[in-house]
């Protein structure tokens, strides 16, 4: 396998995959980036790492199969796909909206079994290929009024677990990241859920860290590196957890 590989970045048009986008680009890698929202910065991206633009819902098992025939065409079959695009909403469980529900269920989770689906045959033929699930701590140890979200993080490190079984003996390396607590955009979610600021939800997920501060895009970023580089090759089927040491949601 060689160091410069075809990358795709699901959820890039901000926060994680943006970065990460970047990050793998920065490693030599030809990078296509994804989402449902933001074309006009997907663009912008794709322009900045040299790459390409594939927007769609991978919700969408068209869109899902046309989007990873655009980016074999353009760059070649999809060696390492970074699965981050991510749908939440909060809500008290009683309380919660099937539709909602659902939907996080098939962004989360069918939506990424879909696209791996769909890139597996590529990296089959080429005899390797690099599978990064970007789940969640709360996938873990679960999280108040979060449990659709929760529930499908879940499912995706299951996922990743059997996959890494399977695929492994044909030098596909599929392996999961779970944080906690990272500061992007996301935790207006979690403020607007609190009643609270989105600095004091900073705060309050602050005092839950051992380490004393949130996770960054560049950690994750970071991690996302490592899993894509020549570095991780005995990680098959695992979930790293950069929470800086979080095992609690709530003090």
């Amino acid at each position: 396998m060689g160091d410069s590989m075809v990358a795709l970045v699901t959820g890039a048009a901000g926060g994680v995959g943006s970065v990460a986008a970047r990050r793998l680009a920065a490693d030599g890698h030809r990078v296509a980036v994804n989402d449902i929202a933001g074309e006009g910065r997907l663009r912008e991206l794709a322009e900045q790492v040299g790459g390409v633009a594939v927007p769609g819902d991978i919700a969408d098992p068209d869109a899902t199969t046309a989007m990873v025939a655009k980016v074999a065409k353009a760059l070649g079959p999809v060696q390492v796909l970074v699965a981050n695009a991510a749908a939440m909403a909060m809500s008290p469980f009683l309380d919660a909206d099937p539709a909602q529900w659902w939907r996080q269920v098939e962004v989360n989770l069918s939506g990424h079994f879909r696209l791996i689906q769909a890139v597996v045959p590529g990296m089959r033929a080429l005899g390797h290929g690099r599978i990064i699930v970007i789940a969640s701590g709360w996938g873990v140890i679960g999280h108040q009024n979060a449990t659709a979200y929760a529930a499908s993080k879940a499912g995706l490190i299951a996922l990743t677990k059997g996959l890494g079984r399977e695929l492994g003996p044909d030098g596909i390396l599929a392996n999961a990241l779970a944080p906690a607590f990272i500061d992007t955009e996301q935790l207006l979610v979690d403020a607007k859920d609190a009643g609270i600021s989105l600095e004091e939800m900073r705060q309050r997920y602050r005092d839950l860290v051992p380490v004393g501060r949130l996770a960054t895009t560049d950690d994750i970023a970071a991690a996302i590196s490592f899993l894509a580089g020549p570095g991780s090759t005995g990680f098959v089927g695992q979930v790293l957890q950069p929470t800086g040491g979080v095992t609690r949601t709530r003090a």
